[in-house]
């Protein structure tokens, strides 16, 4: 992979760089509420598939083609108004819990048969994004709760596999993930009062 400049004796590569700033401006777009967050979103998630799938983050890489159907159906759900957001109630929020520890169970022994590494960590960031991707998608607040997490996670797996810009950008996200939380919250109590 072809070098961009190198920090900290850390090589960043035009493939890692280019996918962490498509993917902040799909993140800081989705913050406000656009619909234009959704093909940047898609840019960001070519380059980090193929990213992963050179240092073997299997979990990491298949999200990305998770990522680019979302967008795909985050542009058409949200149309023109952009997001609509709202609270899941407390029994679908109980089923999602669920789902996201029966799914993270059953990731990690098929992530280790694959040969893939950190497979703990990497199936967490899988389960954890699929619901907080689905849940953005449909417009929900609970989803910047769950990036909150994930992006924490994401912070310290990816300082693990060294992907050290990488690492960076997770630890932003906790920052732009609870932004948007405390955005959207702000844009739902805004529509209950209309």
């Amino acid at each position: 992979m072809t070098v961009l400049f190198t920090a900290w004796e850390y090589e960043v590569t035009i493939l890692e760089f280019g996918s962490v700033i498509a993917s902040i401006l799909a993140i800081g777009l989705g913050i406000i509420g656009t619909r234009w967050a959704w093909p940047f979103w898609i840019l960001g998630s070519v380059l980090y598939g193929w990213l992963f799938l050179e240092f073997d983050l299997f979990a990491s890489a298949a999200l990305q083609l998770i990522f680019i159907a979302a967008a795909i159906w985050g542009w058409f759900g949200w149309g023109a108004k952009g997001a609509q957001p709202k609270l899941l109630n407390n029994k679908n929020r109980t089923y999602w819990l669920l789902f996201a520890m029966i799914a993270w169970a059953g990731l990690n022994p098929i992530l280790k048969e694959l040969g893939a590494v950190a497979t703990y960590l990497d199936s967490f960031i899988f389960v954890g994004s699929l619901i907080a991707q689905i849940l953005m998608v449909q417009q929900r607040i609970d989803a910047w709760v769950i990036w909150i997490a994930v992006d924490v996670v994401g912070t310290i797996h990816y300082a693990r596999q060294e992907l050290y810009f990488t690492a960076l950008f997770y630890a932003i996200l906790v920052l732009m993930a609870t932004q948007g939380w405390i955005r959207w919250l702000k844009m739902n109590q805004k529509a209950l009062k209309a």
